[in-house]
């Protein structure tokens, strides 16, 4: 553990650690951010490589911060100490909880996702928000998903804000990241069904049997499902709304189709 801690708010590894906010810099550098407690302890259970883990014992917020960091040192992270104002400059959060780790980016290709036995494979098309891609990987790992395909990606699931709307999950469902054409073609290979949702759908979710392998694709927030998907899918759903308004958010809509699939499959 580096013994003098940071105390300047314009120390050359916070003004790093601020720069790895701009997906620019993380590209470039192949390095993002894992912030928080539930998150790192995540990442760590996960075997994610901790580069680097700044505390701040005056922020933490319970009386397990010190084994989770004990463990990060083990697995060979450099601890480095750093002041209260500093750590607030360099933290993504309003409220910090005195851990911030830098990692090296994980590899996301198709053949992360498991394609034997009866796979559940949620796809995000364009997902703009990154809270929205956030807790869809949350509600995917909750629903016991195979793993999550990120297609044509609009937000980077590197975003800090991906990472904490995931609550760590980014680290423990299996992710991958590729064009939706690429997509098609890797569910089509291993014979997965595709269900497309969208308003426009002409089968209600629950109408439409999920017990088999299954991939359930949700599109953007602004404008659903591009006609890659609406072409290649075994079935295009709908979620009945008789209420008035005609769209729900992307991450509940992905969290009613999975849940379905889970109760299918129960």
């Amino acid at each position: 553990m580096v013994t003098d801690p940071i105390t300047s708010t314009t120390n050359p590894r916070i003004k790093a650690l601020v720069r790895l906010r701009d997906r620019r810099e993380r590209d470039s550098t192949g390095r993002f951010v894992i912030e928080g407690y539930r998150e790192l302890s995540r990442a760590i259970q996960a075997a994610i490589r901790i580069e680097t883990l700044y505390v701040c014992p005056a922020l933490y917020l319970g009386d397990n911060e010190a084994a989770l960091v004990d463990g990060a040192q083990r697995c060979g992270a450099e601890i480095v100490a750093v002041t209260e104002e500093p750590f607030r400059k360099a933290s993504y959060r309003e409220r910090p909880e005195g851990l911030l780790a830098v990692a090296p980016r994980f590899g996301t290709g198709v053949d992360r996702i498991p394609v034997s036995g009866n796979p559940l494979v949620l796809v995000a098309e364009s997902i703009e928000k990154p809270g929205n891609l956030g807790t869809m990987l949350r509600t995917a790992e909750a629903a016991g998903a195979s793993g999550v395909i990120v297609a044509d990606p609009t937000t980077d699931p590197f975003n800090p804000n991906v990472v904490r709307a995931s609550l760590g999950t980014l680290f423990t469902v299996p992710l991958a990241v590729t064009d939706s054409s690429a997509a098609v073609a890797h569910l089509r290979t291993t014979g997965i069904r595709i269900l497309a949702a969208t308003p426009a759908g002409t089968e209600a979710y629950y109408a439409v049997d999920m017990t088999g392998p299954v991939a359930v694709v949700i599109g953007s927030e602004q404008y659903g499902l591009s006609h890659v998907w609406l072409d290649a899918a075994d079935a295009v759903v709908e979620i009945p709304m008789p209420g008035s308004v005609d769209s729900l958010n992307a991450a509940m809509a992905a969290g009613i189709l999975l849940f379905e699939a889970l109760r299918q499959r129960a």
